[in-house]
């Protein structure tokens, strides 16, 4: 059972290395399964819109919502994410790597993409997740402490896919 975690200060810094990982190992042949973020900047209604592209082709599904100038809560639409994780695991028996772009507050209660990691984890495919700081304490208890946090290099993360020590 191999699980790694990204989590990298400043916004988008997280979602941009983990595209930018699924890049270089889908140009090397990986077949992927789980999900990448793109973050739009808006100017007024909120700060982005979230994106979520299914691996390993699509489609890409707008996992945010326009809750009004006046909205304090979270932007995250819920059933979308839980369409996404439906669709990404319509691909896990055939992948070689679960990508999972955020351990988000649905995963930290248990929900969201926290099934598909125990199923592709039962099935001995690794997994690579995204975690912002906040439910990084979620993370690690989910793990019981045995994920591995890997750097934003993609030569570090192809080591550690074949099971080899990184440098």
């Amino acid at each position: 059972m191999r699980i790694g975690y990204v989590s990298l200060q400043g916004r988008g810094a997280t979602d941009a290395c983990i595209a930018a990982v699924v890049a270089e190992l889908r140009s090397a042949g990986a077949r992927l399964a789980g999900t990448v973020q793109t973050n739009f900047d808006r100017a007024k209604s909120h700060p982005c819109d979230m994106d979520l592209m299914v691996l390993p082709a699509g489609p890409v599904l707008r996992i945010s919502q326009d809750l009004g100038p006046g909205a304090s809560g979270c932007r995250l639409n819920g059933g979308v994410l839980e369409d996404a994780v439906m669709q990404a695991a319509r691909h896990l028996a055939r992948a070689d790597l679960l990508v999972v772009n955020k351990f988000g507050k649905l995963e930290a209660e248990g929900r969201g993409f926290v099934p598909l990691i125990a199923e592709a984890m039962e099935r001995e495919i690794p997994v690579i997740v995204g975690v912002n700081g906040l439910n990084l304490p979620a993370f690690l208890r989910f793990t019981d402490g045995t994920a591995k946090q890997l750097t934003c290099a993609p030569a570090e993360i192809a080591k550690w896919l074949s099971g080899q020590p990184a440098l």
